[in-house]
C-alpha cells in the first residue's frame, strides 16, 4: 500500500514537470523540469523494481540517472555560450595553445 502511494506521488510529481517544462518562461526553468522528470523517474524505476523483485532494475536507474545528469549540464552549457565549443575556449582550456 506504501509503495503504492509513492507511486501515484511520483506519477503526479511527474505530471507537474511535464506542465513546468511546457509552460516555463525560461530555457532555464524547462531545463530544470527536464532533470527534475528525470530524477524522478530514476525514483519510479527504483521502485517498480522493488516491487517486482527486480534488482536489475537499479542499474538501469542508475544508468538514465548519469545520462540525465551529463545530458543537463550540456544543456545549460549550450544556452549559456550557444555552442559547447565556445564554452572551452573562453576559459582558455580548448587545447589549441
Amino acid at each position: 500500500m506504501f509503495l503504492f502511494g509513492a507511486a501515484s506521488g511520483l506519477l503526479i510529481a511527474m505530471a507537474l514537470m511535464i506542465v513546468r517544462a511546457i509552460l516555463g518562461p525560461t530555457h532555464y526553468d524547462r531545463i530544470l523540469a527536464a532533470n527534475s522528470f528525470g530524477t524522478k523517474t530514476v525514483l519510479f524505476i527504483a521502485a517498480i523494481g522493488f516491487v517486482f523483485g527486480r534488482p536489475a532494475f537499479l542499474d538501469i536507474a542508475l544508468a538514465y540517472s548519469l545520462f540525465n545528469f551529463v545530458a543537463t549540464i550540456a544543456l545549460m552549457k549550450v544556452f549559456r555560450y550557444r555552442s559547447l565549443e565556445a564554452a572551452l575556449s573562453s576559459t582558455g582550456e580548448g587545447g589549441d595553445g
